[in-house]
């Protein structure tokens, strides 16, 4: 006879820890209303960077230029295909005259000479050099041009709906825009990668030359030096774009993202992301909810297999963005079926976790076998309908 689905309401305490937690679905809305500071940014958004969850956000997603912060999805290329094994930190790349000659922030590359790609990436990193940024481009796809059709391909992958580059460094360039929301999803992205830390969060450092000659590097980003645990992400100024920061730090096991675009000047932007992040930090923290592999502690039936029942653990793990005092406000529902029929194989799906938060359903979890349930041998088949017969 066919097995029914039950539905079974409990509240579940579940064993959590921060490794293996998964990360939640990004947030449909900001978790609150407005800003809850004054902003003379135009654009501005705070984003926890695990979950997505966006904070607050102002004119989030109106069109503006940035001029650097352009240089995010430069180097979320070239960052993703170093770990897909494309290419690596050690390839040498000649620099052509173009890039050599790229006007604004400057590595001062030399025409003609070949730097290894760590030395590329550590001048846009740190110091936001055009000319490094067009010689990777230019590495990658053959020409400016072609590589600024993947950065608008990748765009539209990731979903930035209000992001369209016309170049690989943000200098003004008719057409080209984003918006705050899209730069800290790509600034989300760019978090993902581990090389980026390598050089984010270095205040200084010098690049030397194949000829001998060293230039000093400084980073763009005050915060870097300038706020505790801040490491990385991208300023960007030009009279077009006026001033704009994409600041990120992580503390006490959650990482922000602070955005701000056409500031009217240079330290306004920095001390309006320390604004955002302070906020951030004292507000609100990223809780363990669930772990992947946790007991829920319920069973479920098994039919016709070498044990009468099948343990219920949860197939993924779960953390959340709250405020304080929210955790007392978090419940759970289950979903599981009348039975199974053996074979059961272990992490098989058997139903669902709801998470409820203040009673509203926050996420879903799988409820999935803790174990297998093999068929009994034939001898032990026998045994078993005798035993439950008598």
């Amino acid at each position: 006879m066919a097995c029914f689905l039950r539905r079974m309401a409990c509240a579940l305490c579940v064993c959590v820890c921060l490794a293996g937690i998964m990360p939640s679905a990004k947030a449909e809305a900001p978790l609150e209303e407005g800003a809850p500071m004054t902003l003379t940014a135009p654009s501005a958004v705070l984003m926890e960077a695990e979950t997505g969850a966006v904070i607050f956000e102002k004119n989030a997603d109106e069109r503006r230029p940035a001029a650097s912060i352009t240089k995010l999805m430069t180097l979320l290329l070239t960052l993703e295909k170093i770990d897909a094994g494309g290419i690596s930190l050690e390839d040498k790349v000649t620099v052509s005259p173009a890039a050599a000659a790229q006007p604004g922030s400057q590595a001062f590359l030399d025409a003609g000479a070949a730097y290894p790609i760590k030395d590329l990436l550590k001048a846009v990193i740190i110091s936001s050099a055009n000319d490094g940024a067009a010689a990777l481009a230019e590495y990658m796809a053959g020409t400016e041009e072609s590589f600024v059709s993947l950065m608008n391909d990748r765009a539209e992958e990731m979903g930035l709906h209000n992001t369209h580059y016309r170049n690989c460094t943000g200098l003004p360039a008719e057409g080209q825009y984003t918006c705050a929301r899209d730069v800290a999803v790509l600034s989300r992205e760019i978090t993902r990668h581990p090389v980026y830390f390598q050089y984010s969060s270095t205040w200084l450092d010098s690049l030397t030359h194949p000829s001998g000659r060293v230039t000093d590097l400084t980073n763009t980003n005050r915060l870097v030096r300038f706020y505790p645990d801040c490491d990385g992400l991208k300023t960007g100024s030009t009279s077009e774009a006026k001033y704009c920061l994409s600041a990120t730090a992580q503390r006490n096991g959650m990482r922000l993202i602070a955005v701000v675009l056409g500031v009217p000047n240079s330290q306004t932007r920095f001390d309006e992301a320390r604004a955002m992040m302070d906020y951030g930090f004292s507000a609100y923290s990223l809780t363990p909810v669930a772990r992947k592999g946790d007991l829920i502690g319920m069973q479920v039936p098994v039919k016709m297999g070498a044990r009468d029942s099948v343990d219920a653990a949860l197939g993924s793990g779960l953390s959340l963005l709250l405020r304080s005092g929210q955790q007392n406000q978090l419940s759970f529902e289950t979903s599981l079926p009348d039975c199974v029929t053996a074979p059961v194989k272990a992490g098989e799906p058997l139903g669902t976790v709801r998470v409820l938060l203040a009673g509203k359903r926050v996420a879903e979890l799988p409820a999935v076998a803790a174990q297998d349930v093999r068929l009994p041998g034939l001898l032990e088949g026998f045994f078993r309908l005798w035993e439950h017969w008598r």
